[in-house]
């Protein structure tokens, strides 16, 4: 679907559907909607609103055939005045395509600038969101099915005839392009069986669609730099580890960050065997990696004044005779000892090494990115995604720009108290302890691996996969992260 903004009236656009909006409650439409109205004879006032009783609540959408036309309008309830935001611009046009998908062959689509009359929006952050609300209600996985999607809108047309606004609308359409494919390309990758995608086709796919600089290392590589709790994760399957280090750098950067993310291309627990129902999506679990190496591809295109690398410890947790085991001790790249005593809590071994790494980097922050605990998700559902870190005000900066990019991160603790049932007679420390304060302890385990860089660690076990479709209409991979990441990463230049 091509993705296009043009100054003019959006009754000067030929178009299969006029895409137009109401507040909840309104009975005589004003701005755009309004003059709409007007040009068809107060069609939505006197029919939609009045004899229809359309009310104009958030996601309610009624579609509206024009007599002699071949063309309809669309009129998509923006709920409550106080209540609208830009998140809510992204959510509706992402159920305004999905319906249009489902009812006829709309090829081509003019829309109104949601939010950026009436509602006095930013005019960029709104088209941005229309872009991306537009791309994401468009995805579909398609790619094993005989059977295509079908009615595929080909063209999306923004109107904006106010000049100011239009210059500003264009750079948010051009931004949402860049956001909405590179969430779409993490999709894809979460989506993507693990029968055609484990660490070296994972790695493959790095070097060659991140956009940046990167630098793929084997198992010999990888043992020498010491990584030993990683590569014994990995050790159980037939596929080899594969350590993956993209770059993006610029001239004097404001900052250096690291982003690591959490590669598990396939988990079925090692020895300690996932139940099967448990299996059957863990596809997933390398959905950190994939928000990693979906978030370098628009940092490549964006292009922003700070130094970003990023880190995937890509490697399967599979049951054989050379898997690691419970009760072995491993020597992490820190030195640090780990026994495991549950190969299925993988993860956070992989990251300990993958952290160390990035540290070694000299960067100023680091943020990981994991499908790391099932307490974290009984404790937050497919809601929000748990934070934790050792750096307060790196937090609450990362909650609060997360929340403008339509993503809810809550804090969890991270007492050292939680370190408690991670002491073991053996080794400096337990992989796992007991079932309560799951999602803390891991947290506080990961810590242990970190010397004195400002890190965060965000664990997305509950939001990464949908089992129902969610407010974007999105089932299957979510490709959460990536927004957060790159807005981050974006403000870091300020």
């Amino acid at each position: 679907m091509q993705i296009k903004i043009e100054k003019k009236s959006i009754l000067d656009i030929d178009a299969d559907v006029i895409i137009v909006n109401l507040f909840e409650g309104v009975k005589i439409p004003g701005g755009v909607t309004g003059i709409v109205d007007k040009a068809y004879n107060n069609i939505i006032s006197n029919f939609v609103i009045e004899k229809e009783n359309f009310e104009g609540k958030y996601l309610d959408i009624y579609k509206l055939a024009l007599p002699n036309e071949n063309k309809k309008i669309l009129i998509a309830g923006l709920g409550k005045s106080e209540d609208f935001s830009l998140v809510k611009i992204r959510n509706l046009t992402a159920k305004i395509i999905k319906t249009l998908m489902s009812c006829g062959n709309n090829k081509k689509v003019v829309s109104i600038l949601h939010g950026a009359g009436i509602a006095g929006l930013c005019p960029e952050g709104c088209a941005q969101m229309i872009t991306e609300g537009a791309i994401s209600g468009a995805y579909s996985f398609d790619k094993y099915k005989t059977k295509k999607q079908e009615n595929k809108i080909e063209e999306f047309i923004i109107a904006e005839i106010d000049d100011e606004k239009f210059e500003k609308a264009k750079n948010g359409v051009e931004t949402g392009i860049i956001v909405a494919n590179s969430v779409n390309m993490a999709r894809d990758l979460i989506n993507e069986s693990s029968q055609y995608l484990y660490p070296e086709t994972l790695a493959k796919f790095a070097v060659e669609n991140s956009g940046v600089k990167t630098t793929v290392y084997n198992k010999d590589q990888i043992k020498n730099m010491g990584m030993n709790a990683f590569l014994a994760v990995g050790q159980g399957s037939v596929h080899e580890p594969k350590l993956i280090h993209m770059e993006y750098k610029c001239e004097n950067p404001k900052k250096k960050i690291a982003i690591v993310g959490k590669g598990i291309t396939f988990d079925a627990g090692g020895l300690d065997l996932k139940p099967p129902s448990s299996m059957l999506t863990m596809r997933d679990d390398m959905s950190g990696a994939a928000a990693v190496i979906s978030t370098m591809k628009a940092i490549s295109e964006l292009k922003p004044d700070i130094e970003v690398h990023a880190i995937v410890a890509a490697c399967e947790n599979m049951p054989s005779g050379s898997a690691y085991k419970p009760g072995d001790v491993i020597i992490a790249k820190t030195g640090r000892s780990i026994e495991i005593d549950n190969t299925d809590a993988e993860g956070r071994v992989t990251l300990a090494d993958a952290l160390a790494y990035a540290e070694e980097l000299g960067v100023d922050e680091i943020i990981d990115i994991a499908t790391l605990t099932g307490a974290c998700m009984v404790a937050l559902g497919t809601v929000a995604s748990g934070i934790m870190g050792n750096n307060e005000e790196m937090i609450s900066s990362f909650i609060k720009t997360a929340s403008k990019a339509g993503e809810k991160y809550w804090q969890l603790p991270m007492d050292e108290e939680y370190a408690e049932s991670l002491k073991s007679d053996i080794a400096d420390t337990k992989n796992t302890g007991g079932r309560m304060g799951g999602a803390s302890a891991a947290g506080v385990f990961l810590s242990k691996f970190i010397s004195k860089t400002p890190w965060i660690h965000l664990d997305i076990a509950g939001t990464a996969f949908m089992e129902k479709p969610n407010q974007e209409g999105v089932k299957g991979g979510v490709g959460v992260g990536v927004r957060s990441l790159v807005k981050y990463i974006k403000t870091l230049e300020k």
